[in-house]
């Protein structure tokens, strides 16, 4: 059989129909993530933009011109993926906010962050749920279950810690940011918990053995997804320290780091844990341990990979979020019943308001009766802060009303398709509304003066590390001893390694994520 080699490149090179329009959409997406990131950094200054409001707003113009061009067929280059966000968006952006948080002060408030992640969330979840039954389900939307309101409640608790990173710094507002960010980790994953159990519970029967067995499941949930993300985490520092893959390549280190946090992610997945608790405390028992046993080219590659992977998925997301939110076949369908469409997302909106309100000033009140330091007391002008900056919803919400009321991203049923469109139009409206103000309020409520003394009042009492003084990328912000030690070449404890001079380029996304390293 005779091949005419001179016909294959011609033949590879020629692509089908199809083919053409998946290339020609991976491109604009990518000049698009390059626009984001253009317009983001001249905005850098703006005390009203950042890079996730941008990115949104973008990917809602892109989707009006794709609109027009085609005619009204069509709005968006990918149509919205629960596969995508879960398996390859979130993992990178929870395991960096997990790398590079700041421990001390995220320990110190541990329990009010459970408190207002785990407690405030079941509270949240029941307003909305209720609120929904009460009213939503009288206005005779379509045909939807007990079980479909139950998991509205659920769908609106999932606050945005996405969206958290973009507002608030770290450095600015380190108590706030260390509150609202690390509640948001734990109240997704609540939410997930709540949403797969109103899907696997029979809840035609609910009874008290019912619920004594879903708060048992919660919990063994969360402290086992907690155990196997720091068993990863701790197993990666050991299998570096023993091996030393740095006296060979330091690309060996980088890889097990990474591949060991995103295993740790699937494999909570793949046994029906809590896949962003696992990965999210991962990487702070990564970053406490084995990042201070891998050479020192290693530690400057992983800082900058893991920061820069979820810099572009935070933006790859946001702009995923923003084109597919005028996804015309939804918007057809729920537009037989306008007013009804316009009338559930304001009572949604209402019920996020109300809901979280419930629970962030009384538990706030409550936290602040086991603060001995009034310095320590979460004041009322920051409650007001925290209530603000978590009312808004982001991916999180999108992809649990995709999982509830749509299937391959399309519905024809009313009252699926309003909850659909409803669920898009809040989680736009809180990202741009309460986005935009997020920053201006901080500064009304708390100055930057204020700022600085509640920060140097905060950081008094941890131990002082004599590198802090010498370059902001020196130190990892553990107030440990330890840490003070010279630069080492090979790392002598499992615990902590050497540290040394860390070149950056200044004023960069990766350098500020860098410096949270602190």
């Amino acid at each position: 059989m005779a091949v005419h080699l001179g016909s294959v490149p011609i033949k590879l090179g020629v692509l089908s129909e199809s083919d053409h329009m998946s290339v020609a959409s991976i491109n604009l997406f990518v000049a698009l993530l390059c626009a984001c990131i253009v317009i983001g950094h001249l905005l850098e200054e703006n005390r009203w933009m950042n890079e996730s409001i941008t990115a949104l707003l973008i990917g809602l113009g892109t989707g009006v011109i794709i609109l027009l061009t085609t005619k009204g067929k069509s709005s968006h280059l990918r149509v919205f993926s629960e596969e995508l966000f879960f398996i390859y968006l979130l993992p990178p952006i929870i395991f960096n906010a997990g790398f590079q948080v700041k421990k001390k002060r995220f320990f110190r408030n541990f329990m009010t962050i459970m408190l207002f992640g785990a407690v405030g969330t079941l509270i949240s979840f029941i307003i909305i749920s209720l609120g929904a039954i009460g009213i939503i389900k009288k206005m005779d939307i379509g045909v939807l279950e007990i079980g479909d309101y139950l998991a509205v409640g659920a769908i609106f608790s999932a606050t945005d810690s996405v969206c958290t990173l973009q507002v608030l710094s770290q450095d600015e507002t380190p108590l706030l940011y260390s509150l609202v960010f690390g509640e948001g980790v734990v109240n997704d994953a609540t939410s997930i918990v709540l949403f797969n159990a109103i899907q696997n519970f029979d809840l035609g029967n609910i009874d008290a053995v019912t619920v004594l067995k879903f708060v048992a499941n919660f919990f063994s949930l969360f402290f086992t997804s907690t155990f196997l993300g720091a068993f990863a985490g701790l197993f990666s520092a050991y299998i570096i320290k023993k091996l030393y893959f740095g006296r060979h390549s330091t690309d060996r280190e980088v890889a097990i780091m990474i591949l060991m946090a995103y295993l740790s992610y699937m494999l909570a997945e793949l046994l029906d844990l809590s896949g962003i608790l696992t990965v999210f405390f991962c990487g702070i028992v990564m970053s406490h341990y084995t990042w201070h046993n891998v050479t020192e080219s290693s530690r400057v590659t992983t800082t900058h990979a893991f920061a820069t992977s979820s810099f572009i998925a935070e933006i790859f997301l946001f702009l995923y979020v923003g084109m597919d939110a005028l996804d015309i076949e939804k918007w057809k369908v729920a537009s037989n019943s306008p007013g009804k469409s316009v009338a559930v997302s304001s009572i949604l909106l209402g019920m996020v308001l109300i809901g979280r309100a419930a629970f962030v000033f009384p538990l706030s009140f409550l936290s602040n009766l086991s603060k001995k330091s009034p310095n320590e007391k979460i004041t009322f002008k920051q409650q007001v802060v925290i209530w603000w900056a978590g009312l808004m919803r982001g991916a999180v919400s999108i992809a649990l009303a995709y999982n509830k009321f749509a299937r391959p991203g399309h519905t024809q049923l009313r009252g699926n398709a309003i909850m659909i469109t409803s669920t898009i139009t809040v989680v736009l409206f809180n990202t741009v509304v309460f986005g935009l103000l997020t920053k201006p309020l901080i500064r009304f409520l708390l100055p930057p003066c204020a700022n600085h003394r509640s920060r140097d009042l905060n950081m008094s009492s941890e131990p002082p590390s004599s590198k802090s003084f010498l370059s902001p990328l020196l130190g990892n912000g553990q107030g440990s001893e330890l840490e003070t030690r010279q630069n080492v070449q090979r790392p002598t404890s499992l615990l902590f390694g050497g540290r040394g001079f860390v070149p950056f380029v200044a004023g960069s996304p990766i350098e500020r994520s860098v410096h949270a390293l602190q």
